[in-house]
């Protein structure tokens, strides 16, 4: 029987953090899978609703078509993974447990963090002020990046191996350099180890080569604070 590869759809480097969390993990494991690039549109109201609708039900990136299932939603891919493939989740039961809760939590939670550090791979900016909501949402994500490292041993967050609560946190990283987040000297060493993955280093090497600029993300980021750094290839619209 032929093997089918994986088809994995994700939206611009730079911008799309969801798109980074399965994109990452299956880098790092070794997975192979056929990449497929469709960028964020300027145009109308639902012009991106309508050219994902083509790969995933709800318009949304990232999703993933595989033996004829579409998959959609970073959890629901990485769960389809972790039926499939050793390595997605740690396989000691207490790791694998705070895991996947860590990882739950970062996936519905960290709003004011989202909100205000938008993910934006090529620029530098400085933050004129943290709110209480993100200074909150900051001293949260150090307490459990220091849990998971002194509780599993690292250098990972559960554990000696990357896995996929480290792809759920992959985007923070980028948002930690981006944005110049001050965290613990553990924390930041985390941050700095996601960064330097070879995974990591390509997509940041494929985000800064993109053309491409979202007016929208583009004034979410601008909005955060003081543009110091735009590292981009220049822009083509």
């Amino acid at each position: 029987m032929p093997v089918t590869m994986y088809e994995l759809y994700i939206a611009n480097k730079n911008y799309s953090s969801w798109s980074l969390r399965p994109w990452v993990l299956m880098r790092e494991l070794g997975l192979a899978f056929n990449e497929h690039i469709v960028p964020f549109t300027d145009g109308a109201a639902g012009s991106n609703w309508d050219a994902f609708r083509s790969f995933s039900p709800t318009g949304k990136v990232p999703a993933l078509i595989h033996d004829g299932t579409s998959l959609w939603d970073s959890l629901g891919i990485v769960e389809y993974l972790a039926e499939r493939h050793e390595g997605v989740w740690p396989s000691d039961p207490q790791a694998r447990a705070w895991a996947r809760c860590a990882a739950a939590e970062m996936h519905s939670g960290f709003g004011a963090l989202r909100e205000n550090c938008t993910m934006n791979c090529g620029i530098r900016v400085r933050l004129e002020q943290l709110s209480d909501a993100l200074q909150r949402d900051i001293a949260r994500l150090d307490e459990l990046w220091t849990e998971g490292l002194q509780r599993f041993g690292g250098p990972f967050l559960a554990g000696a191996n990357f896995s996929a609560v480290d792809a759920f946190f992959a985007p923070v990283a980028f948002r930690v350099q981006t944005y110049g987040l001050k965290l613990s000297p553990a924390a930041q060493a985390y941050a700095t180890r996601l960064l330097g993955l070879p995974a990591m280093q390509q997509w940041q090497t494929d985000a800064l080569a993109e053309s491409w600029r979202e007016p929208g993300h583009e004034a979410e980021a601008k909005a955060a604070g003081t543009l110091l750094q735009d590292l981009r290839s220049a822009p083509s619209n």
